[in-house]
């Protein structure tokens, strides 16, 4: 097409396929009641034209918009230097490009972000929301769930009634269960003293991971547990405190690969050799990370980009399901990953 042409109308594309302006409509808006012969007529002449449907146009007659607000519950600097999120956020995008939906990032700065992210969660701009990260009595399932928008949950939420609310859709890792794994396997090491750093205690994934550890030492010291927030500053701050407390201790799970590694950093500085004196493992798997560190981290494997596809695969059976319901159809159910241990040299 000639730079600075008129777009292609809805008309120039019916003219050309030979059909009515209401079986391209029909077309390219995904609906039903089209032949194979005819949809392929149009579809060529689509492709040759170079049609774009307008958006708006688009949204009347599918009440779609085509777009799916992809809310995370943190800071700029940690969203875009945590490593987490950027395997998230590709799974999530790779779901919604291959279903032709755009993803559009929402982030909560500070709590004056709220009301920004809830006027645009309720201005009818996207179908359906994805929202991960919460912390206890973050206001945003109230806030989708005020405006009536289909939402999907990265992690177990916490609030009264939702887990057994089978409205509430989510997808989580076992969380739990990857913990025992861990320090099953210092355990297993002959390690006595093993210490873990947790994530934030204000989110479900953190305190799952530690119910794990208590799991596997019901009957442990509570000063070999040191809280820290899943970044590299916080896990090297909680492994300073734990070897002020306990020089002897000879395991360690930390909560997070980017803690993990910032506990061997500490362990290093204040000479000791990992695994020999002590042991650490990790968890997430990060890519970018746990393959890097010195030495290799020993840790549990949960499949970030996997879940993030997940997510965004349920919410757009959700949505499927909302336009066009089907009788007798399975209902959705939330979705927990399984999570192994992933062996290397730090363990």
């Amino acid at each position: 097409m000639r730079t600075g042409a008129p777009r292609p109308t809805l008309e120039a594309v019916a003219d050309l396929a030979g059909v009515s302006r209401a079986t391209v409509s029909r077309v390219v808006n995904g609906g039903a009641g089209v032949r194979a012969e005819l949809r392929e007529k149009v579809e060529r002449a689509v492709e040759e034209l170079g049609y774009v449907p307008n958006q708006a146009a688009r949204t009347l007659v599918t009440r779609r918009n085509d777009a799916v607000a992809v809310v995370v519950a943190e800071p700029e600097s940690r969203v875009f230097s945590d490593p987490f999120f950027a395997q998230q956020l590709r799974g999530i995008s790779k779901e919604l490009s291959a279903a032709d939906s755009q993803l559009v990032l929402l982030l909560v700065e500070d709590t004056g972000d709220y009301q920004r992210v809830g006027r645009y969660l309720a201005g009818g701009h996207v179908d359906g929301a994805l929202i991960f990260s919460l912390h206890q009595d973050d206001p945003l399932p109230i806030m989708a769930r005020k405006v009536g928008l289909p939402t999907v949950f990265g992690g177990r939420p916490d609030w009264a009634g939702a887990e057994s609310d089978r409205a509430v859709l989510y997808v989580d890792s076992d969380n739990r269960g990857g913990a025992r794994l861990a320090v099953q396997h210092l355990a297993s090491l002959g390690r006595r003293r093993i210490a873990t750093i947790t994530g934030p205690l204000d989110q479900t994934s953190a305190l799952d991971r530690l119910d794990g550890y208590r799991d596997m030492v019901p009957d442990g010291d509570p000063t070999l547990i040191a809280q820290g927030d899943f970044t590299q500053e916080g896990g090297g701050r909680a492994m300073a405190e734990l070897l002020a407390r306990h020089p002897d201790l000879d395991g360690v799970f930390a909560a997070s690969d980017l803690m993990a590694s910032a506990a061997l950093r500490v362990l290093r500085d204040q000479g000791r050799r990992v695994p020999e004196d002590v042991a650490v493992v990790g968890f997430d798997d990060q890519e970018s990370v746990a393959a890097w560190t010195d030495p290799p981290l020993t840790t549990v494997r949960q499949d970030i980009e996997d879940m993030g596809r997940l997510m965004a695969r349920l919410l757009l059976r959700r949505l499927a399901q909302t336009s066009s319901p089907e009788p007798g159809a399975s209902p959705l159910s939330s979705v927990i990953t399984p999570t192994r241990l992933v062996f290397r040299a730090s363990a």
